[in-house]
């Protein structure tokens, strides 16, 4: 028994019998929402998973667990609770062993969701190759994990405030297969598209399960992206405006590492008068109803 590891009876039962389960991270709980659309946002998602006919498991740290179904009271935590730390693999070892209380990123989330046997993930976007990262050096840890760690993630692609085309390239080095879900390009986050292609486009999530099926015994992660619907898009040009601004804030600031990230985010959503939150709300919801899909494919194959 895992001594770290708390999971909910319920997930525990579906992994144990083979059905749908599709894993969701929490630092958008805790770190990309004001309250209460975080908390609003929580609930939703997993009632998305939940219609869709797979069971959530949404993860975080707790009271020195790395807890895989996070119940209604740990969720208004992580909603309300002002200094939750933001949890990536780094990370885990100083939470647990202290009991804090953490939201876990993309990388954390897939290590919880393959210690319990979750194989889907659903999250916004993936973390990535940050602009100027030839001279920062900051890449994000999210992409190592993919690298190593054996669970499918379905995205809206890359968060827009990075580097799409350094982010590829990267995961192409590292072997990490980047399907598209009904594109044949990268979405962009905020946008349906990026000019960069994707390593193949599929069409239906029992296509997406037979790839994740194949890859069990070969190690490493799978991006499947998934472009944010047609009705909640964003303008490209009013996207990258105001990411060009809230990056030129970030800096004034001395905002870096892993604080950067939701700095921007937070700095975008107020420059798109909250356009941009709504969009992010859209996406996630859609990627994880896809996200169960996917899963109860792989559950049935």
């Amino acid at each position: 028994m895992d001594p770290f590891l708390a999971v909910a009876p319920e997930v525990a039962e579906a992994v144990a019998s083979g059905a749908p389960v599709v894993a969701l991270e929490s630092t958008i709980i805790s770190h990309g929402m004001p309250y209460p659309r975080n908390l609003e946002t929580a609930i939703q998602v997993e009632a998305d998973v939940r219609a869709a006919g797979a069971v959530p498991a949404t993860v975080a740290v707790a009271d020195g667990k790395l807890v895989v179904g996070a119940d209604g009271s740990l969720l208004e935590r992580l909603a309300t609770t002002t200094d939750v730390a933001k949890v990536s693999r780094r990370d885990l070892g100083f939470v647990l062993a202290f009991g804090e209380l953490g939201a876990t990123t993309v990388a954390s989330t897939m290590i919880a969701a393959a210690r319990a046997g979750i194989e889907v993930f659903a999250t916004g976007g993936i973390g990535g190759v940050h602009r100027g990262a030839a001279a920062t050096f900051d890449i994000s840890a999210d992409l190592q994990e993919l690298c190593r760690t054996g669970v499918a993630v379905v995205c809206a692609g890359v968060k827009s405030i990075l580097d799409i085309g350094l982010t590829l390239e990267y995961l192409e080095t590292h072997g990490v297969p980047v399907i598209g879900f009904g594109t044949d390009v990268m979405p962009a986050f905020y946008a349906r598209e990026s000019e960069f292609a994707v390593d193949r486009r599929l069409d239906r999530p029992e296509e997406v399960a037979a790839v994740i099926a194949a890859r069990r015994h070969l190690g490493g992660g799978t991006v499947v992206a998934n472009p944010i619907g047609v009705p909640h898009a964003l303008d490209p040009d009013v996207v990258e405006a105001a990411i060009t601004r809230a990056l030129e804030d970030a800096a004034d600031a001395g905002v870096t590492g892993k604080e950067a990230t939701p700095y921007v985010l937070a700095r975008v959503v107020d420059l798109t008068g909250a356009a941009s939150l709504d969009a992010n709300i859209a996406l996630v919801r859609a990627n994880a109803e896809l996200a169960a899909r996917i899963a109860g494919a792989l559950s049935a194959s």
